[in-house]
């Protein structure tokens, strides 16, 4: 009898223990399996987090990732998005940044809002599941990543989706824009960038 009820409390325990974590993460915040492989076998553990995922404690976001919905007086709901991936670029160690039509429209050079919510990545192309909605992150070249989130990336990113044709405007609208340190910033990365993207800033910037 005590072989039997030492076991159901070691197996309760997991699932708490994993839940207690999941609790202390910010919204957004991610768990994987292989963060507990020390409290029990794989097997175990991918159990303890299947059973957390079909009572609705956890969310799988993606394979072997994990996130905790969000409780409020409405009930409960999916991470924002954005924060989780935050928090995955911070565990991964990716650079992940927002869609050059996103770009474009916060930069205010589109009316266009993206219906769909895509993410450009250093890293490999994947979905994310958050509740009824889906998140696409896609592997992009380093050039477009470069800059990294700060503005003139997002320029570079805006640029890419808006293209040659129409660049020039684009361009004469960004130096208006962007602060003055950004701007040069998207004027040093010329050379890291397509040849059409890169004659299109040196000729606005060399209007003066």
């Amino acid at each position: 009898m005590y072989y039997f009820l030492h076991r159901e409390i070691s197996m309760n325990t997991l699932p708490e223990t994993i839940l207690q974590q999941a609790r202390s993460l910010q919204e957004g915040g991610i768990l994987s399996p292989r963060e507990f492989l020390h409290l029990g076998s794989r097997s175990a553990v991918d159990q303890a987090f299947s059973r957390l995922a079909k009572a609705g404690r956890l969310l799988r976001v993606a394979r072997g990732t994990y996130a905790i919905p969000v409780s409020s007086r409405f009930g409960s709901r999916a991470p924002a998005p954005e924060k989780v991936i935050r928090a995955l670029a911070e565990q991964s160690g990716e650079i992940v940044v927002p869609h050059g039509a996103s770009a474009a429209n916060v930069l205010g050079l589109t009316q266009q809002v993206p219906i769909r919510e895509v993410y450009l990545t250093s890293g490999r192309t994947r979905k994310l599941k958050l509740g009824r909605s889906e998140v696409l992150i896609k592997h992009a070249p380093r050039w477009m990543l470069a800059l990294g989130t700060r503005p003139a990336g997002a320029a570079v990113r805006a640029l890419a989706w808006i293209g040659p044709t129409h660049a020039g405007k684009s361009l004469a609208s960004l130096r208006r824009i962007l602060p003055l340190p950004e701007w040069q910033a998207l004027i040093s990365a010329r050379a890291t960038l397509p040849g059409w993207m890169a004659q299109a800033i040196g000729e606005e910037a060399a209007r003066g």
